[in-house]
This record gives C-alpha cells, structure tokens and sequence, in this order.
C-alpha cells in the first residue's frame, strides 16, 4: 500500500510539472538511452522511454517491409509470390526466433529487476548460443532443397525456376535473423531499448540502399532481379549482428559479458529453453496458420496471392510500431516482477494497450476509406488492387481487439508465462482461424473474402479471452 501511495505521489508531482519542453526533453532522452530504473516513478514516463525507441525501430522494420515489396513488385506478380511464399516458410524461422527472444526478455528483464546483471549477462550467452545450434538445422534443407519446398507451398514452375536462389538465400541465412532477434531482446529486457532500434536502422538501412540497386541492377550493380532482394536482407541484417557483437563486448550497457562467461552453461540454457519452447509453440501455432491461410489463397491463383502479400505488407507497417509498445509493456511487467512489483506491472499493461489501442484505431480508419489507393502504390492491375484493398479494409475492422490482444500476450510472455498465450494460438489460429477459412474460402464458396473473415474471428477473438485471461492475474505468480 505504501509502495502504491508513494508511487501515485510521485506521478502526480510529474503530471502537475508537465509541459512540451519536459515531452521533449524525454523525447530526447528515450532515443539517445540512457540507463534508468523502470521499477519506479512514473509509469507514463517509463512506456514513453521504453517505446519510443521500440516504435522507431518497429517503423524502420516496416518501411523495410513496404520499400522491399515496392521493388519486388516491378517485376510481377510471380515474384511477389515468391516473396509471399518464401516469407511464409521464415514464419517458422521467426516463431524460433521470437519464442527465443521473448524467453531471453523475460530472464534478462526479471535479472535486471533484482538488481543481478551477471545473471543477465549468462543467460545473454546461453540465449546467443542456443540460436546459432538451432539455426545449422533449419539452413540445411532450405539450401540444399529450396525448390521442393517452395513446390509444397503450391508454387507454380515458373514461380520455383524464378525463384528458388531468393527462397535459397533467406533461409540459409537464418542465423542472421536469429541472432538478430535474441541480442535485440536482450537489449529490450535490460532497458537498453536505444541500443536495439540503432541495430535494426543499420540494417534496415542498408537493405533499403541496396534493394533497388541488386534487384534492378542500378549503377555498377549487377541486376539480380528477385535474388537480389534477398542478397539485399542478408548483408545489411549481416551487418547489423556485427554491430551487435561489438556493444556487447565493449561492455558499455547493462549487460556486461566477461570472458568466463562465453561457454555453455547447461542449467541455465534449461531454464531458458523451458520458458523457449512456450514461447516458440506459440508462435509457431500463430505463424504456421498464416501457412495455411497462403496455402489457400495459393488456390485462387497468383493475382490473389500478390494482392494479399502486398496488403499483410502494408498491414505490417502499420502493426509493428504497436508490437514496439507491446514490447515496452513486456519490459516493465519483467523488471518490475523482479523488483517485486505485481501492481506496477499490471497498471503498465493497462495503460499500454490503451494508448496502442488508439493508435491502431487511427490507422484503421486509413484502411478503411483508402484501402485502392495504398494498393496502387505498389501495383496499377486491376485485379491486384482488388484483392488487396479488399483485404485491407476488411482487417482493419478488428484493430481495436487486435491491440488488447497484442499488448497482452506480451505482457504474458514479459512475466515468463509463455503457456497462456500457446493455448489461445492454438485455439484462435488452429481450431479456429485455419478450419474457418478452408470452409467459407472453399466450401462456401466465399473465395478470398472467406479468409479475410476468418483472420477478424480469430484476432478478434484472442484479444478478448486474453484480457478475460490477464485479469485473473495468475501470470504474477510466475518465477523464471
């Protein structure tokens, strides 16, 4: 009671002093990092410190996203299904990857929150360590077997002859993007959320600089048409892990890595691949479906399937900066755990889902009354632009669910409990979403307009049992 009361004083003495110059000056203060305590003060303040920086890296992922489908795009629709469909099978790369990051911020936030930074930095290695094994098994067979799979997925010849090199690449290079994500989340669960963001600039910069000049051959550049898209992605994510390494051993963060410490540590990488596997279930039930959605839309032939792949995109970019809240709402709810802070950790949620609930119901309205125009950004064929502003505003109208159900499966995974939100992916996307779809798409006879109902059902769906859920506050009680 005491902690409460002091903390409410404390944030209404900010409040009462709050003016542009003190937003500024956060502002500021949130993109150039520095390290703070986020168990205590102001919760605004925390979110805004925490998720400007997660925001600003989200948005350059997502320009990323957009500028890349921008260029793929002239070169037609079989190379956008290529993208489409290679991008379906990372899904399992991602799942691994996130499901390991968010393991790795819900140890390291919960570190820093007690105050012990070499627990930190041991489960940092371990985390480190445990991706590189994971990523040699999955590099394999999309080297080595880049056509059979892309022919699973319901790829025409011509989609498999133009575009089995680009499927090559993305996913032999997967430890690229594992690393990536677990060092990424380090970075978040220590507080260091500056130090993420500038990583994933660089890279996302590079990528951008270099998209249209290895896929349309500009200057001394060779063209390499969709090929180069994916040379593009892997020096310029290659290049941001380097930089990774480098602050982690200049020491200069939270999380300081000692020598000593570079070997494997079996208890601790049991602890972080048990909280992993909830993590990694989950998102493959999530990701897996969006599988079985393209399966479908691969049946209406590769106009649809472009049309949808252009849409997710642009519906990326306007969801990923919500992800950067989200993930500031998992920082603090693990610190303040940590710092034995059940309250503080449950109003952050709150506030956070609030404030990105606005946010997405803005972007929705966008959606909603210019969906033809966003599509025609990318494409001018008419049947394109059809599926594809079709499927923009018909998702938009979930926004609102979606941004409770975001913030709170974050919030799960922040506190440690990755089994929650697992048993309602599976649910929503599995029981739900995939046998949904397959039936009014097919059976019913509804097309593409039957998948794009079924994604509303079920994201709309896990919003409102994850609030259900997150309100009878077992989540608190997690150790990790």
């Amino acid at each position: 009671m005491t902690e409460n009361k002091i903390a409410t004083a404390s944030e209404s003495n900010e409040n009462s002093s709050f003016n542009l110059w003190t937003l500024w000056r956060d502002i500021i203060e949130a993109v150039k990092g520095s390290e703070q305590d986020f168990t205590s003060g102001s919760i605004g303040r925390a979110i805004l410190l925490l998720s400007i920086p997660m925001v600003l890296e989200m948005m350059m992922e997502s320009v990323f996203a957009v500028v890349d489908i921008f260029f793929v795009s002239k070169l037609g629709a079989d190379a956008v299904a290529t993208v489409g469909l290679t991008e379906s099978m990372l899904t399992i790369v991602y799942a691994i990857s996130i499901g390991l990051s968010l393991a790795t911020t819900a140890i390291v936030s919960r570190r820093i929150g007690e105050k012990n930074h070499e627990g930190a930095a041991a489960a940092t290695v371990q985390a480190i360590l445990t991706g590189i094994l994971v990523s040699v098994f999955i590099a394999v067979p999309g080297i080595f077997f880049a056509p059979d799979l892309l022919r699973l997925m319901g790829a025409t010849q011509e989609i498999i002859d133009s575009g089995f090199v680009f499927t090559s690449i993305m996913i032999g290079s997967n430890v690229i993007i594992m690393l990536l994500f677990i060092i990424n989340a380090v970075f978040r669960g220590a507080g260091d959320a500056a130090y993420a963001m500038r990583i994933l600039w660089i890279a996302n910069l590079i990528n951008i600089v270099l998209d249209p000049c290895l896929i349309l051959g500009l200057g001394p550049f060779p063209e390499l048409g969709v090929t180069g898209a994916a040379v593009a992605t892997a020096i310029g994510r290659g290049t941001a892990v380097i930089f990774q390494f480098i602050l982690l051993l200049k020491r200069s963060g939270r999380i300081k890595i000692h020598r000593e410490q570079i070997r494997f540590d079996f208890s601790v990488m049991k602890r972080l691949l048990r909280l992993s596997l909830g993590g990694i279930g989950q998102f493959l039930i999530a990701t897996s479906s969006w599988i079985g959605l393209m399966r479908i839309m691969a049946v209406f032939g590769s106009e649809s399937l472009a049309g949808y792949t252009i849409a997710i995109r642009i519906l990326v970019f306007s969801i990923l900066p919500s992800w950067g809240m989200s993930n500031a709402a998992a920082t603090l709810v693990g610190q303040n755990l940590g710092a034995k802070k059940p309250k503080r950790a449950e109003r952050s949620v709150w506030v956070s889902a609030i404030i990105n609930m606005v946010f997405l119901c803005g972007i929705a309205l966008v959606f909603i009354t210019y969906p033809e125009f966003l599509i025609r950004l990318f494409t001018n064929e008419k049947k394109i632009v059809e599926i594809g502003a079709q499927c923009l505003r018909f998702l938009s109208f979930g926004y609102p669910f979606y941004a409770f159900g975001m913030v709170m499966t974050q919030a799960f995974n922040g506190a440690g409990d990755t089994t929650t939100p697992t048993i309602l992916n599976f649910f929503c996307f599995w029981l739900i979403e995939v046998p949904l779809a397959y039936m009014l798409a097919l059976q019913f006879g509804l097309a593409e307009t039957g998948v794009f109902l079924a994604i509303i059902s079920s994201e709309s769906l896990l919003g409102i049992l994850g609030i259900i859920v997150f309100r009878q506050g077992r989540w608190k009680l997690r150790e990790v």
